[in-house]
């Protein structure tokens, strides 16, 4: 996605744009996150177990709150978060926290 940055922000914008599409991303958002958040609710044991269960409320509370918004409002959401413009900032947040979780998992 970051080599491709301007092909992958304008599909993001295309899901947003398509409300059955959204509707399905935030349904497999919400499920993965319940499941996360079911399977491995661990708030001890030291930063990596924290930064799963943490990542798992996010994604469970961004889909919930996701499919609550109208889609014209996600599509706002979505505008006022500027994606293309700051979109190798967000990847690189995901790219680092993803970098991490492989290391730390890896290394456990």
């Amino acid at each position: 996605m970051m080599v491709r940055g301007q092909s992958a922000a304008a599909a993001v914008k295309a899901v947003v744009a398509n409300p059955p599409v959204l509707l399905y991303v935030e349904l497999i958002g919400l499920a993965l996150g319940l499941a996360m958040v079911l399977g491995h609710n661990v708030w001890s044991g030291g930063i990596l177990p924290v930064v799963v269960t943490l990542v798992g409320w996010f994604m469970l509370i961004r889909s919930a709150v996701l499919l609550a918004l109208s889609p014209e409002t996600t599509m706002k959401l979505v505008d006022s978060l500027q994606y293309e413009k700051r979109f190798y900032i967000y990847m690189g947040v995901a790219l680092v926290l993803g970098l991490y979780l492989t290391y730390a998992g890896f290394s456990a």
